[in-house]
């Protein structure tokens, strides 16, 4: 099997729960609306932005919802069965165009000149040559387009605390593993935000890096999370408060870039 193949596999696994698992819960939710938050004001009406790895579409029904014009792509097919049922039932279906199409394969995209690009939760953690990303989005993107990455980042404090406490040191530090994990038949890597920067030079500036679950917690605590609703209030409120101070990035669950095309 190829990498690909395995890569659709994996995703296709966890594709019919998705939504349950981490759309509609309530660290999942929150974490999407500060990357929302972050998105906002590229998301200009009328603009057009090119997703990787969609997933179910979410983020693709909350551009077009803004008059964004979208063309969203994903290796798996169920999850692309799953963004075009969704972007249908809710009427948005003429203003995104969803694709099975692995990050990899960037070139088929035949359209230029987008002005916005968002990889959301991870894709790229699947991704070893981030360079090559970089090279095809540098033939998709206009000059000043905005490119929005988010990635799990290699130190997670509340990863370490929450597995330390349950006696599972390995699980705690796998993030740190020189060459990645591996997980449904594909290998996950954790970069540093230096490493994606230094990948996607010199083409792109950096222009912000934010944290996107570092006081919040990661969303396989959603048990915890649901019996301290006011707690996790707080943490959110000073998380987004928080969110560009170093080191609150580099000690988060996912963090998200904001490069310019130059």
């Amino acid at each position: 099997m190829t990498a690909s193949h395995n890569a659709a596999l994996a995703f296709d696994s966890i594709a019919q729960d998705y939504d349950r698992d981490f759309t509609l819960s309530t660290v999942g939710s929150l974490m999407r609306q500060a990357v929302w938050r972050r998105i906002q004001p590229a998301a200009i009406p009328g603009s057009r932005f090119l997703e990787l790895n969609c997933g179910t579409g979410e983020d693709a029904l909350w551009l077009a919802r803004r008059a964004v014009r979208v063309i969203a792509t994903d290796i798996s097919p169920k999850m692309v069965h799953i963004a075009q049922a969704k972007l249908l039932d809710a009427g948005f279906a003429e203003m995104v165009t969803v694709r099975q199409l692995g990050i990899l394969d960037l070139g088929q995209v035949s359209e230029k000149h987008f002005d916005g690009v968002l990889s959301n939760f991870g894709g790229l953690n699947c991704i070893e040559h981030l360079q090559a990303v970089a090279l095809e989005l540098r033939q998709l993107v206009r000059p000043g387009g905005k490119v929005f990455l988010c990635i799990m980042g290699p130190v997670c404090l509340w990863e370490w605390m929450w597995f330390l406490a349950q006696g599972r040191p390995a699980k705690a530090f796998r993030r740190l593993r020189r060459g990645g994990v591996d997980w449904s038949g594909i290998r996950i890597r954790y970069p540093q935000i230096g490493t994606v920067e230094k990948a996607f030079r010199p083409d792109f500036r950096l222009l912000h890096a934010t944290a996107i679950g570092a006081l919040l917690p990661p969303p396989y605590t959603e048990a915890w999370a649901k019996r301290h609703p006011r707690l996790l209030a707080l943490l959110n409120t000073w998380e987004r408060r928080l969110e560009e101070r170093a080191p609150l990035a580099w000690l988060a669950d996912h963090y998200l870039l904001e490069f310019e095309r130059k």
